[in-house]
């Protein structure tokens, strides 16, 4: 079973380094085991680029092993260097407090908890352990273990040396190494699983276990690759910024989109990262986008999922819901809800609330260039207001159209929607 799993993560593109691999594959085959991925609360919510360590370790959850999933309540009150070329803005502990609940509640949607399960999820929070600590004890303790010319060897730590790095943040990769030892002692944790960025602070823990540990003491580490588009541009990433986890930071509709508009030449790569269908059936979609990428068919099966595993299945209805209104232009179906998620992209006029005709709206609003090219609009049917075709010259915009007496959508043509704000 082991071997079909990390062969399975490997044809996903997911191992990117091991340490002792030979020996990590030994131990997965004789035991089951607890793993362990960390995240620290930087933010309330995490962001889609969060999750592929996560995921990998959910694949290891439904081989049988059981995952060990850090906040790090205490890392994130010190900041990482990984990937930064300065310092981070420290937040409030109660900022840190707050962002920890936020990440705990996602990544239950994520894991399956269940205390009877043999393998269920364990979530802990590394200021459990850290925060009691003194100055001394972590001097004494720990910081006697690793060498200062190991540090400045890491690479996190080598490229801020000319820009500067304080003390504060040089001291980080020691307190992911303390995680991972405490992790191997209190819950049999064997392996750590991390992005491209996590391997210097994985090795420490390492480090650390071999110097704390008698010669049997067995750990290992696993990086995946940075996930990466075929155009070389960044992952993750859309006009609005982040795509996050959060419903309230980026709608199950908006969500969805961004799945469902990736190009052909990443949508099979991402398909196997992201989701957990079988190789056959990611195999059937990458032939469906050579030979009928019309269809679309795998961008839907990631869409679909990815929205389903985050949102579920109400996320994904609603935003299902959404896109096939704005694809036939029939917006009555749609909650004044699902029209402000749907619309809160489009471009924006704020008008006068008061009653007004609609040819004089859409001119004043910009919608159409002159009044006598609103009176054609009107007349060939090409305005609606709402989801209502209008085609009445004399039709008056008032209080039946302004949705919670704030706003009214007008398309004019097929594709170009506008919010109409009345204040």
């Amino acid at each position: 079973m082991t071997n079909e799993l990390l062969q399975d993560l490997e044809w996903r593109g997911l191992l990117y380094q091991q340490t002792d691999a030979e020996g990590m594959e030994k131990l997965l085959n004789e035991e089951k085991v607890s793993l362990y991925v960390g995240v620290d609360p930087t933010a309330d919510s995490m962001h889609i680029g969060h999750i592929v360590p996560l995921l990998t370790l959910r694949r290891f959850q439904k081989a049988g092993h059981t995952p060990i999933l850090l906040v790090g309540g205490a890392t994130g009150t010190v900041g990482d260097p990984s990937g930064r070329s300065e310092e981070r803005q420290l937040q409030t502990m109660d900022q840190i407090d707050k962002n920890v609940q936020g990440l705990k509640k996602q990544m239950e949607r994520l894991f399956d908890f269940s205390s009877d399960a043999a393998n269920g999820a364990v979530l802990v929070n590394n200021n459990d352990w850290v925060g009691p600590m003194t100055l001394i004890d972590f001097l004494r303790d720990y910081g006697k273990l690793i060498n200062v010319n190991y540090i400045l060897n890491k690479d996190t730590v080598a490229s801020r040396l000319d820009s500067g790095i304080s003390f504060t943040e040089f001291a980080y990769t020691l307190i992911q190494g303390i995680d991972f030892n405490h992790l191997y002692d209190h819950h049999n944790v064997r392996i750590q699983v991390g992005g491209s960025d996590q391997w210097g602070n994985i090795t420490t823990g390492l480090e650390m276990i071999r110097k704390t540990h008698d010669e049997n003491a067995k750990a290992f580490g696993i990086t995946i690759p940075l996930v990466t588009k075929a155009d070389g541009t960044k992952f993750g990433k859309t006009a609005g910024g982040a795509v996050w986890l959060d419903a309230a930071k980026t709608s199950p509709y908006e969500f969805y989109q961004f799945w469902i508009n990736t190009a052909d030449a990443d949508v099979v790569k991402y398909l196997k990262i992201f989701t957990f269908l079988s190789r056959e059936e990611i195999e059937g979609l990458a032939v469906s986008v050579e030979e009928e990428p019309h269809l679309r068919k795998a961008q839907k099966a990631l869409a679909e999922e990815m929205t389903r595993l985050i949102h579920g299945e109400e996320g994904l209805e609603a935003a299902e819901r959404i896109t096939k209104a704005l694809f036939s232009g029939d917006l009555k179906a749609l909650s004044v809800e699902e029209m402000k998620v749907a619309f809160s992209g489009v471009p924006s006029v704020e008008v006068a609330k008061e009653d007004k005709n609609i040819v004089e709206l859409i001119v004043e609003a910009g919608i159409s260039s002159s009044k006598r090219q609103a009176r054609e609009d009107v007349t060939n049917g090409a305005i609606s207001v709402n989801g209502e075709k209008i085609t009445d010259l004399e039709y008056v915009i008032d209080a039946k159209d302004r949705l919670e007496d704030a706003f009214a959508i007008i398309r004019r043509g097929k594709k170009k929607y506008h919010m109409v704000k009345f204040a």
